[in-house]
């Protein structure tokens, strides 16, 4: 099967958050010869021979559906849910773990198919195939092929959500006098907020972005009471210069005018491998390199000791869109690319 029938046939499989056991079955089932494993709704596929472990990182899941199903073929790109988030990703794995001369190359290629990436980051299935598959921590490299817009992106940012809070008093709205307006007790810090935009972060010669955005607000009981308390959502995203314990540091630093900050989540920033040939070697067969200004799943795997990078040919502004496409042309030069790298 082509790409494009690969990619047409993963689409039409739907596998949203939390329903990817028909997928994970139909990839098992496809890829037999290379002894699947079934981790909860996961499957790891390829066989060790004591070659050195290449690994490939793909999920299952996908957003619900929004009318974009089944896929279809047009203008040079497949349309469907996940066409580029990511199953445009998964076909060239798919494509690379059957290629007879991968199979004979120089390393024991191993691929990763998890589930519930696109749901809350503690339910993440990635963790617990990691947990049960002691051969994947011995990945001398790791590619995670999420959408990259055909770049090689290296490292990945860090994230922290806070519970920020003001406290006023409450009193009747005629008489404010009375009481403290948790609102707009808080005006000047998030005019503040509003003003700080981002700044730009050097990395090993990457620009990454540091940011701090307020996401969410609550606040208030009736139109006629002053407020006595409003509560916001801090979402900072850090670049990999600094541990997770920094980047709460900062945060707390920031929101130093609030009554409370409470950290509600956090994850920490992945290191671009340096001094790795790897790195070196796919960096010399793709054109355009460049920070990684998200987080990902390469932040996982940096944890666990695997070096990775994120490499994939889905486009990331399609991701989550209604009329989501993935181009044909970057699947073909992405697996291009892989499979000069893995032989």
């Amino acid at each position: 099967m082509s790409l494009v029938d690969d990619l047409v046939w993963l689409i039409d499989i739907p596998s949203p958050t939390g329903s990817e056991q028909r997928l994970r079955d139909a990839v098992a089932e496809r890829l037999a010869p290379l002894e699947p494993r079934i981790v909860g709704n996961s499957v790891v596929v390829g066989r060790r021979t004591g070659r050195p472990v290449m690994s490939l990182y793909g999920h299952l899941d996908t957003v619900p559906d929004q009318g974009n199903l089944p896929a279809r073929v047009e203008g040079g790109r497949v349309h469907g849910l996940g066409a580029s988030d990511m199953k445009g990703g998964l076909a060239v794995m798919v494509a690379l773990l059957e290629a007879p001369a991968l199979r004979d190359g120089p390393y024991d290629l191993l691929g990763v198919f998890y589930d519930a990436e696109e749901g809350p980051a503690d339910a993440n299935g990635l963790e617990l195939v990691l947990d049960e598959s002691p051969d994947l921590l011995e990945s001398i490299f790791a590619v995670v092929m999420e959408p990259t817009d055909g770049e090689l992106q290296l490292g990945c940012q860090g994230t922290i959500n806070a519970r920020v809070e003001f406290h006023g008093e409450s009193a009747h709205s005629a008489r404010p006098w009375l009481g403290e307006n948790a609102i707009t007790k808080a005006g000047r810090w998030m005019a503040a907020m509003h003003e700080r935009g981002w700044r730009d972060v050097d990395v090993a010669g990457l620009t990454f972005k540091e940011t701090y955005a307020v996401t969410l607000a609550e606040g208030g009981v009736a139109a006629n009471v002053i407020p006595a308390r409003f509560v916001l959502n801090l979402n900072h995203r850090y670049p990999p210069d600094r541990s997770v314990e920094q980047a709460e540091a900062m945060v707390r630093e920031v929101c130093s005018d609030a009554d409370s900050v409470q950290i509600v989540d956090r994850a920490m920033a992945a290191p671009i491998p340096e001094d790795s040939p790897h790195l070196d070697r796919l960096r010399a067969l793709v054109s355009r390199v460049s920070a990684k200004t998200a987080w990902t799943d390469v932040a996982r795997l940096a944890a666990r000791g695997i070096p990775a990078v994120n490499y994939g040919p889905g486009e990331v502004a399609q991701a989550h869109k209604q009329d989501e496409s993935a181009p044909i042309e970057a699947m073909e030069e992405c697996f291009r690319v892989m499979k000069e790298f893995l032989s």
